[in-house]
């Protein structure tokens, strides 16, 4: 991992770098007193993320962060700053994090446990769904395989519904948008269902599907999910997000409000 500080102020900046040797022995962070030497280093060199003050003279940290954002689009940004009214600044920015100074090793742990995702203590889901950029859903870091695209297109639908079931019709309906409700289509649809069942008992995940008289859903607890942790306030699911929420099915418009209308 590839960590910056910068800051004009000595102390600031000391304190800082001492906390992120205490709390990651391993890490080696870089320390910078103006933006201009920190924008040297990462014109030529990997930056994973960048503690940044605001107030500096000759270029402000928000300023720096746009440059450093568009040398490493991926770069996690954390402000650490002793004024709060730059908050809403730094998130509009996509920033990871926002620290006031002086920062105590408790919060600067916490931004760290933000930027890997989930403490080590926490154990991971074994399914893991993707819905920004595209829609792609893995067990143990294996896709699932499906028999049917429109298979993968129904689990899709389930993951945002977000435990919500929807009935035969409902899924017909968003589905297959304008086409007239059929005996075919219901048969069709009962095939994706077995479908969907198979791929997932053949990934011993099958219980992530659940099923009742006329109604489908998934367990939301039971997967890991970047839209979810959006909603739920997650810093690096905000940042991640870049306004294409399953963007090869146009039902998803309807809910890509519920991102666009989130602070960020």
């Amino acid at each position: 991992m590839n960590i910056i500080a910068v800051d004009d102020e000595p102390l600031a900046l000391n304190d800082l770098i001492r906390s992120l040797k205490s709390l990651y022995p391993s890490c080696e962070p870089l320390s910078f007193a103006t933006p201009r030497a920190a924008l040297e280093h990462a014109s030529s060199r990997p930056v994973d993320i960048a503690f940044l003050d605001i107030e500096m003279p000759g270029m402000s940290g928000l300023e720096l962060a746009k440059r450093l954002k568009d040398l490493h689009p991926d770069a996690h940004i954390v402000f650490v700053t002793s004024y709060e009214q730059y908050a809403i600044d730094a998130f509009a920015l996509h920033a990871t994090g926002y620290l006031l100074k002086p920062v105590q090793a408790a919060e600067l742990e916490r931004e760290m446990t933000f930027i890997y995702e989930r403490s080590p203590q926490e154990p991971s889901k074994r399914i893991s769904i993707r819905t920004f950029g595209g829609f792609e859903a893995l067990v143990d870091g294996e896709p699932l395989a499906f028999k049917r695209s429109k298979t993968k297109e129904l689990l899709a639908l389930l993951v945002d519904r977000r435990g919500s079931g929807v009935t035969m019709r409902e899924a017909c309906a968003t589905l297959w948008e304008d086409a007239p409700h059929s005996t075919s289509q219901r048969s069709y649809y009962q095939s994706l269902v077995a479908d969907l069942r198979s791929a997932l008992a053949a990934a011993h995940v099958e219980d992530v599907l659940v099923k009742t008289w006329n109604n489908l859903a998934i367990d939301p607890h039971a997967i890991e999910c970047d839209s979810y942790r959006f909603l739920d306030g997650d810093p690096i699911a905000v940042n991640s997000y870049r306004g294409n929420y399953l963007p090869a099915y146009s039902w998803a418009e309807f809910s890509s409000g519920a991102f666009r209308s989130q602070p960020r």
